[in-house]
């Protein structure tokens, strides 16, 4: 089984969710069942159905959330020392071929957003930056092509 990776944002982040999961959610299902029951007939009461499909889904995500962050890894990026990119670093490179510079943060797979440039450590850019320091040109195959990046700068 593959290492699961939570920078303590990621980890606040899942734990807001099961609280809110927990306190506000499971209760409105549970008024949902209710208010569904007193329609008589559970056998072809559609709102009790569709009621029980949506436990099932907000139980299944609280044990999912749950499993996550009892195996989770959490990673204290301001603790870290190291000057090489690791999950939880902020890592400014320079995209060669269009001389851009872009930060990425450097996360695990679950907390990945490439909308907000926090990109998985097993994505390709990922796993190219991974170990690399200041200084260092890497090659990463894309689905979009081969690209050139030289880390310019590896914050915690």
């Amino acid at each position: 089984m593959q290492e699961i990776f939570l920078t303590l944002e990621g980890k606040a982040e899942k734990e807001k969710r099961l609280d809110y999961l927990i306190h506000v959610r499971r209760p409105e299902v549970v008024e949902k069942l209710k208010a569904a029951r007193e329609y008589g007939d559970l056998s072809e009461n559609a709102e009790y159905d569709a009621a029980r499909e949506e436990q099932g889904r907000v139980e299944s995500e609280i044990a999912l959330i749950e499993e996550t962050l009892r195996v989770a890894k959490i990673v204290d990026a301001s603790a870290c020392k190291s000057k090489t990119v690791s999950v939880g670093a902020k890592v400014l490179v320079l995209d060669v071929e269009f001389d851009e510079e872009i930060e990425y943060t450097i996360v695990g797979a679950i907390e990945s957003n490439p909308d907000k440039n926090m990109i998985s450590n097993v994505s390709p850019i990922g796993k190219a930056l991974i170990g690399k320091k200041k200084g260092d040109t890497v090659f990463v195959e894309t689905p979009g092509g081969k690209l050139e990046m030289k880390v310019l700068d590896v914050k915690y």
